[in-house]
């Protein structure tokens, strides 16, 4: 049995609103907090490394960069990444997607995920 947790970042991107949070994240700063994942992942299209490439990532379905060898769970999983995937999973990869191949254990500074998600959004058009 999973259990379903709805971040504060998820929240926001659903629209929910809270107390004292941004209707939106910071691109600007977003892209400060792309570091961290930059040492996997690349914004040019078909550019695959340790982790694939992100370049088209909005829409497209999990586990289908192409030239990139995901994990079965990966692959499995059958969502299409938007804002409320990529902040459920950006949160937290094991727990949300269980046997996927990504090491980083998560962003869990809710401010600085959606402003992830901010930059992304534009970063990988």
């Amino acid at each position: 049995m999973s259990r379903f947790f709805l971040s504060a970042a998820a929240a926001l991107v659903l629209g929910l609103g809270m107390a004292n949070a941004h209707a939106a994240g910071d691109a600007e700063a977003g892209k400060k907090a792309f570091a961290k994942c930059r040492a996997c992942h690349q914004l040019a299209e078909g550019k695959n490394t340790v982790g694939p490439s992100l370049h088209g990532l909005f829409g497209r379905k999990s586990g289908t960069a192409p030239g990139f060898k995901y994990s079965d769970a990966m692959k499995e999983k059958g969502i299409t990444w938007d804002e409320k995937t990529l902040a459920e999973y950006l949160a937290d990869p094991k727990g949300y997607i269980p046997g996927n191949k990504m090491v980083f254990p998560g962003i869990k500074k809710d401010s600085e995920l959606a402003d992830l998600i901010a930059y992304l959004k534009d970063a990988t058009k």
